[in-house]
């Protein structure tokens, strides 16, 4: 399965979620930046609004790849107790990441929205995209920090996964995924054209949706 790019990924993603069409309860929650292309192309076919929810990973010190938590929207941290004990990981260098992260979360929204002012999603049905899930720790990170402001629905949309988080995530929420595999070793595998964006490509595609 390869896409042509994110704006085809959407576009077929869209297909899938054509239920939702002009509902005016639906809000697109993309993840910035790759997703945001993604949810752009949902939100036009849905006639919905778009939003960005912007969540962070605390790497472990030496491998910021590896997750050992994450920051939420809200700046509160979810913590793997677990593996942090195993890493023996000091409070001082977690209090560091928290403080760093709540940071550049606020800075995130402040230059894609123009202010820190977290949405009203209670009793609104969430569809949460995408570009692809890799670790998936910022998506569950996002997940259970939407699932807290008590929405009446909330929707995994996403072209790619892993099919072991797949599995396990359909358990939590209602998952829409094009392509699932064993065979995954990166989100840009499975596109033809897989640019990084920047900031005011976001801000673009936000301003253009909502106008």
């Amino acid at each position: 399965m390869h896409f042509k790019d994110r704006h085809e990924a959407g576009i077929k993603l869209a297909e899938q979620l054509k239920k939702y069409k002009e509902n005016k309860e639906v809000i697109v929650l993309a993840i910035p930046r790759g997703g945001v292309e993604v949810g752009y192309e949902i939100a036009k076919f849905l006639n919905a609004r778009l939003d960005i929810i912007v969540t962070k990973k605390i790497g472990l010190p030496g491998n910021e790849e590896f997750a050992i938590g994450s920051v939420g929207p809200d700046k509160k941290v979810a913590l793997n107790e677990e593996t942090i004990r195993i890493y023996n990981v000091s409070d001082e260098y977690i209090s560091r990441q928290k403080k760093e992260i709540s940071k550049e979360i606020e800075r995130r929204y402040k230059a894609y929205r123009g202010k820190y002012e977290l949405q009203n999603l209670k009793n609104k049905i969430i569809i949460l995209t995408d570009d692809g899930i890799a670790t998936g720790f910022t998506t569950k990170a996002a997940i259970t920090y939407i699932k807290s402001q008590k929405p009446k629905k909330l929707v995994l949309a996403v072209p790619v996964a892993p099919a072991d988080f797949a599995s396990e995530i359909k358990k939590e929420v209602e998952l829409v995924c094009i392509h699932s595999t064993n065979l995954f070793f990166s989100i840009s595998q499975f596109y033809d054209s897989f640019p990084q964006l920047e900031d005011e490509e976001v801000k673009k595609y936000l301003k253009e949706i909502n106008k």
